[in-house]
């Protein structure tokens, strides 16, 4: 694993499981966010995040998170691994409350400086409605790939995988 996607729902843990992973596999570490966001929750332009994202997958080694489904295409063509974590959304719900209980008004790690953790309704309305829509979106471009994705349906499921590829 040289070239690594670690994708699902907002909340189900990409981003904890990125930065314990990156160092295990001595793989630098790409934050989707990072590339895609400005302070202030401002998006980058569709030209410049193709650019920053061409740039990033070049390269012979790395590990992205983040979903982004307009860019999952070249990044799905250089991925030799999809780490597909597949939870419930009622998990990544829980997940994200507890998220913004906890990290209101700080930027993540994650997350470019000036956006700061703060509860959304356009947000979690997205990851309620995630079976509806961004899924079955991400199906699809995962589908000519099934060879590369390790589907991993539940914490429990990703701690077995961890433990068993001993990256813990």
């Amino acid at each position: 694993m040289r070239r690594v996607l670690v994708i699902g729902p907002c909340g189900s843990g990409k981003s904890t499981l990125a930065r314990k992973l990156a160092p295990k596999m001595g793989l630098p570490l790409i934050h989707m966010d990072q590339l895609g966001r400005q302070a202030g929750w401002v998006e980058v332009e569709k030209a410049d995040l193709a650019a920053r994202l061409a740039v990033a997958v070049a390269g012979e080694e790395w590990l992205i998170e983040g979903n982004y489904g307009s860019t999952l295409g070249p990044r799905l063509q250089r991925a030799d691994t999809v780490i597909y974590l597949d939870f419930p959304i009622r998990v990544c719900l829980w997940r994200l409350l507890r998220r913004v209980a906890t990290l209101r008004g700080q930027s993540r790690p994650d997350m470019p400086d000036g956006c700061p953790e703060r509860f959304d309704a356009a947000f979690f309305w997205y990851v309620i409605n995630w079976n509806r829509g961004p899924r079955v979106r991400t199906e699809a471009s995962l589908a000519p790939y099934a060879e590369k994705v390790v589907r991993l349906t539940s914490p429990r499921h990703l701690a077995h995988w961890v433990k068993a590829n001993n990256l813990g």
